[in-house]
């Protein structure tokens, strides 16, 4: 494996594939989110298990759990004939928005340091998981997307989110904020570039309050399954197909909600 290289190489650890992963769930009473434990945090593992619908968290003794939740959390990014956004914005952070700038892998370091802060409430990003992701990012597999007050120049970083961009696929890890509305700010440019560039759908894991209240819905993971099938045939949005490195402008006008 090379960093020069997208390829990831071969996963040591066997994971099922998304065919399986329907057969096995589609035909059994399993109902915890938890599928199995163990494992590593290699490139082809980390892919292979976003392509079966599953995403890596520490377990408190340290193992690694995969998960695919009973009922997912995602947004639906695909163009809707109104050519609304579908995200909620809010009088209050369309006003943020405006003041704000936006960026793309500008500074993935910055926005997985921001999300694995060990003052944050419910951090669960380890030293493991963030340099796995930032091979990832190196690979050109994990992107972020940067907010910031005032001009990129000025350095001041607001906030961001970062996943993994397969397909029509793009799998959230985890957003912060250093400033109001930084974080939802940072989704509303994801999804908006979802949107255009012809990605279909977002994983948000598991819904909240917070992502609920920006259009996230909740779907059983047979359904999610689905989608995810659907979104990795398609080809990926420009922007990760060829990384988009630097500044991005935001044009929510055909978006306006009445």
């Amino acid at each position: 494996m090379s960093l020069n290289s997208r390829d990831p190489g071969i996963s040591k650890f066997a994971i099922p594939s998304l065919g399986e992963m329907i057969n096995i769930l589609a035909n059994s009473n399993f109902s915890s989110d938890l599928i199995f434990h163990g494992g590593d945090l290699s490139p082809a593992t980390l892919l292979d298990a976003y392509r079966s619908g599953l995403f890596p968290m520490p377990l408190e003794n340290r193992h690694l759990g995969w998960f695919c939740p009973a009922q997912r959390g995602i947004f639906i990014t695909v163009r809707r004939k109104d050519q609304c956004l579908p995200a909620h914005i809010s009088r209050s952070l369309r006003k943020s928005i405006d003041r704000f700038s936006f960026s793309v892998n500008l500074a993935f370091d910055q926005v997985i340091s921001g999300c694995a802060n060990p003052e944050r409430t419910g951090s669960w990003i380890t030293a493991e998981i963030k340099e796995a992701y930032t091979l990832l990012h190196k690979m050109g597999w994990a992107h972020s997307f940067e907010v910031w007050t005032g001009n990129i120049e000025a350095g001041d970083l607001a906030g961001g989110l970062y996943g993994v961009a397969i397909g029509g696929l793009f799998a959230g890890e985890s957003m912060f904020h250093n400033t109001a509305d930084a974080s939802k700010a940072a989704l509303v440019a994801l999804i908006s570039m979802m949107m255009e560039q012809g990605g279909i759908l977002i994983d948000a894991q598991w819904n909240t309050d917070h992502l609920a209240s920006m259009g996230a819905v909740t779907i059983p993971r047979i359904e999610y399954l689905g989608l995810l099938e659907e979104a990795l045939s398609l080809p990926c949005p420009e922007m990760f197909a060829e990384p988009h490195r630097g500044q991005i402008d935001l044009n929510l006008e055909t978006n306006r909600r009445p």
